[in-house]
């Protein structure tokens, strides 16, 4: 399944980049075991998004709930599970 995922922080961006190499090298471990596909900030940098692929929601959960960003405190995700329609094939081959 394919689902997106909008990260708010919800502390100062100072205290945000405090947890900001733990939580990319949690992403980099993602996308070794191909659940990530991309991600990053948004602009202006209040948050950010990632594009995931993961066979459950139990494993989207899980994502989450292992995010350096969540058990700091700094920030809140909002998982959107998505059926896309148009673009899958390219989708697929990442």
């Amino acid at each position: 399944m394919y689902a997106l995922a909008l990260v708010r922080y919800r502390k100062p961006l100072e205290e945000v980049l405090a947890v900001v190499e733990p939580h990319r090298a949690y992403l980099k471990s993602l996308q070794e075991r191909g659940w990530l596909l991309a991600s990053g900030p948004l602009e202006p940098r209040y948050g950010g998004a990632l594009l995931l692929r993961v066979p459950d929601e139990a494993a989207l959960d899980a994502v989450r709930d292992g995010d350096p960003f969540i058990q700091a405190g700094v920030a809140q995700y909002e998982l959107l599970p998505w059926n896309p329609v148009i673009g899958t094939d390219a989708l697929d081959r990442l």
